[in-house]
C-alpha cells in the first residue's frame, strides 16, 4: 500500500503552531486548541487559565475539535523535537505495512483517548503534545507484534521496555526531579491503553475480513 506520509502534515502544523505562539506562551494563540475552553481576558489578567467547564466546552458550544488539537500544542524545543522524532520514526513504519487510513484513524483515537485520560484524572488543566499520541503508536505497534510474533515495525523489543520504565518514571515523579518540567502522565497512559485496544479492534476487524 502506498504511503501518504500523513505523519508529515502532523509535524508542520506542531512546528508551526509552536513557532507562532512561542511555545504555548501567547495564550490567545494556542487558546482554540486546548482541551478546555477558557475566558481569555481573566486569563490574561491573572496570568492563569480560567477553564470554562467541560459541558461548556463540548455541549454548549459544539467544540469537539478539542478533543484532538491538544497535541498539536507544545512548551518548550526539548518537547517539540523529542515528540516530532518519534512522529517522524514510527509514522512511516505504519503507514508502510497497515496503510495511511489505519494511521490517521490510530492517531484521532489515541489523541482523543490520551486527552480526555489527561482531563479526566487531573481536572481542568493547561497540558498538550504529541506524547499521549506516540504512545498510542508504541502500544499499537507492540500489541500487533506480540500478537504476530514477529518484528513487523522493525523496533528494538527494548523500545517498548524503556517505553514503560518512562511511564513509571513519570508516575513516581522522577521525571521533573531531573527538569523535564511537567508531565501528563494519565495522557501517556490513556494513549498507551488505546493504542494497545484499537491494535485489538483492528486485528479482530482485519480477521473476520480475511477468513
Amino acid at each position: 500500500m502506498n504511503i501518504k506520509n500523513f505523519h508529515i502534515p502532523i509535524i508542520l502544523i506542531s512546528v508551526a503552531i509552536a513557532l507562532v505562539s512561542n511555545f504555548g506562551s501567547i495564550i490567545s494563540i494556542i487558546e482554540p486548541l486546548t482541551f478546555l475552553k477558557f475566558n481569555l481576558s481573566p486569563t490574561i489578567a491573572t496570568g492563569r487559565p480560567i477553564f470554562i467547564s467541560f459541558n461548556d466546552t463540548f455541549h454548549g458550544n459544539n467544540e469537539w475539535w478539542r478533543l484532538i488539537t491538544p497535541m498539536f500544542i507544545h512548551f518548550s524545543f526539548a518537547h517539540l523535537s523529542f515528540n516530532c522524532l518519534w512522529i517522524y520514526i514510527l509514522g512511516p513504519k505504519i503507514e508502510k505495512y497497515d496503510g495511511y487510513f489505519l494511521f490517521i484513524t490510530l492517531i484521532v483515537f489515541t489523541s482523543i483517548s490520551a486527552n480526555y485520560a489527561q482531563y479526566f484524572f487531573s481536572g481542568p488543566s493547561l497540558f498538550g503534545g504529541l506524547s499521549g499520541v506516540i504512545y498510542g503508536m508504541l502500544g499499537y505497534c507492540m500489541t500487533i507484534e506480540f500478537e504476530e510474533q514477529q518484528e513487523r515495525y522493525d523496533l528494538p523489543p527494548a523500545l517498548y521496555l524503556f517505553m514503560i520504565v518512562w511511564l513509571l518514571l513519570g508516575f513516581i515523579g522522577t521525571l521533573e526531579l531531573f527538569g523535564f518540567g511537567s508531565v501528563a502522565n494519565f495522557a501517556h497512559l490513556g494513549g498507551l491503553i488505546s493504542g494497545i485496544i484499537f491494535a485489538m479492534i483492528a486485528k479482530t476487524i482485519l480477521k473476520n475480513i480475511y477468513d
